[in-house]
C-alpha cells in the first residue's frame, strides 16, 4: 500500500505547471488504465490521459496541487486536494474554450484512484466544476 501511495505522489508531482513531466505520468497507469473527469463527464485512456496533465497545465502554467490528505485502503486510494493555479492560456472544456481570463483559481477536489500491482487501474476526479467556473466569470 506504501508503494501505491507513493505512485499517486509521483503522479500529481509529474503534473505541476513548473515541471510537467508527461511520461512520467502516463508510467503511473497500468496499459488499461483510464481517467475520469466526473464533473465534465470526459474519459481518457491510453496516451489521452496525458491531456488530463497537459490541458490543466496549457491553462493554468503555474498549476499546483496542493494535497490536504491521502487515505489507502487495500487497492483503493482517495486523496482531498485543492487545484491552484493562474488562467494564462486556454481552457478546453465539453462545451468548448474558455480563453485565458488573468484569474487565479483555487478549486477544491477529491480524487478517488483504484490501484493493481502498483499501477492506477481508475482515476475518477472529482473537480468542484461549478466552483472553477464562478473563479474564472
Amino acid at each position: 500500500m506504501t508503494d501505491d501511495v507513493q505512485t499517486i505522489k509521483d503522479l500529481y508531482a509529474a503534473a505541476e505547471g513548473d515541471r510537467l513531466d508527461l511520461a512520467s505520468f502516463l508510467r503511473c497507469f497500468s496499459g488499461d488504465g483510464y481517467v475520469r473527469n466526473v464533473p465534465a463527464q470526459m474519459d481518457f485512456r491510453g496516451q489521452d490521459i496525458a491531456l488530463v496533465a497537459s490541458g490543466m497545465a496549457d491553462a493554468f502554467p503555474d498549476i499546483h496541487r496542493e494535497i490536504f490528505s491521502i487515505s489507502a485502503a487495500e487497492n483503493l486510494i482517495v486523496v482531498e486536494l485543492a487545484i491552484r493555479g493562474t488562467h494564462q492560456g486556454t481552457l478546453m472544456t465539453p462545451t468548448g474554450p474558455v480563453p485565458a481570463t488573468g484569474k487565479r483559481i483555487d478549486v477544491p477536489c477529491c480524487d478517488v484512484f483504484r490501484m493493481k500491482d502498483g499501477k492506477v487501474v481508475s482515476f475518477h476526479c472529482y473537480n468542484a466544476a461549478n466552483i472553477m467556473q464562478q473563479q474564472l466569470s
